[in-house]
């Protein structure tokens, strides 16, 4: 479900709209901070190899959300699309509550409100200095690292294979490169 909802879905609506987008249009992913704490694994996109672990597919697939944030941010860079990903920090939702209730128990008194951790997907969206660059991966209105550990970075061998899966499996027919052109 991760997958699917996270990043299949993801890819494929996102690639259906591109030709739509004109400039100033703007993309804004909304990712997880758990996305350090994975790499990409092209040959298991799924997690059907091993111990299916939730809380892992949710972290991974956010990170490939990451890496595809900074592919569609190239491709379309000379066509005046920004493409931003972010982390709006832990905030109290449903989806916290429900999904990491141990998490959740723990860090209550610590959590953002809803509007808190949408501040930054506004921002994203509206405000000129975020236009100003494409493809960085943002928290709390400033530019963040995509990997703390050194473990997590992929390949561009791996970039391009995401990409081909990705394609190959929600049965999309469009390049990266064809991406830069408008329709």
């Amino acid at each position: 479900t991760s997958f699917a909802t996270n990043l299949l879905g993801h890819f494929l609506l996102t690639n259906l709209l591109i030709d739509k987008l004109e400039a100033p249009a703007r993309i804004v992913n909304v990712s997880s901070g758990g996305m350090y704490t994975q790499r990409i694994r092209v040959d298991d996109l799924q997690m059907e190899r091993g111990r299916y672990d939730g809380a892992a597919a949710y972290a991974r697939s956010k990170r490939e959300q990451v890496i595809l944030t900074e592919l569609w941010a190239d491709a379309l860079r000379t066509r005046g699309v920004v493409v931003h990903s972010m982390h709006p920090g832990w905030a109290d939702t449903p989806g916290v509550s429900d999904s990491l209730p141990r998490f959740y128990k723990l860090t209550k008194p610590l959590l953002r409100t809803p509007a808190q951790g949408a501040d930054t997907i506004v921002w994203l969206c509206a405000s000129d200095a975020a236009a100003q660059s494409t493809g960085q991966f943002w928290h709390d209105r400033k530019p963040r690292p995509t990997h703390r550990f050194q473990g997590t970075k992929e390949t561009e061998a791996e970039r391009q294979t995401l990409w081909r899966r990705l394609s190959e499996l929600s049965g999309w027919s469009g390049s990266l490169s064809g991406l830069a052109e408008a329709s």
